[in-house]
């Protein structure tokens, strides 16, 4: 796995997982899902950093079909493929004001979910955007 950088945000971030850790799975991503982690973070994670204007953390991206399920994931998780982060700034208020501007704002998102009322945010990408906002 490449180490590529963007502004800020690294593959390897995208990869690390504590409970991969902690149960000794391996979580590379094959050579396709790389390449969405990538775009993934060139016309996501880096546009909602820069709107936000501070740190904004990591909490799961990729996930290897072992580590999805270790976690509960769901079987057609986008983070299978690389497409999809769950991240946080810090505070569930962080959270909900994060998520009303990247909603409104043109980052080209393919979904935004308020996951267990603004614990963390699911935010995805694809080859052609939904824009699909939701609250679980």
């Amino acid at each position: 796995m490449s180490n590529s950088m963007a502004e800020y945000f690294t593959l390897t971030e995208l990869c690390r997982s504590r409970t991969a850790d902690a149960k000794g799975i391996v979580n590379t991503p094959p050579e396709e899902a790389e390449t969405r982690l990538e775009q993934l973070i060139h016309y996501v994670l880096d546009p909602v950093r820069r709107l936000w204007g501070g740190p904004i953390t990591v909490n799961s991206g990729y996930r290897c079909p072992e580590l999805n399920r270790a976690v509960g994931g769901a079987s057609g998780s986008q983070h299978l493929r690389g497409e999809a982060a769950d991240i946080t700034t810090g505070t569930r208020e962080g959270n909900r004001r994060l998520f009303g501007l990247v909603s409104s704002s043109d980052i080209p998102f393919d979904q935004l979910i308020d996951e267990s009322r603004y614990s963390w945010i699911h935010v995805s990408h694809s080859a052609t955007p939904r824009s699909q906002i939701l609250h679980l």
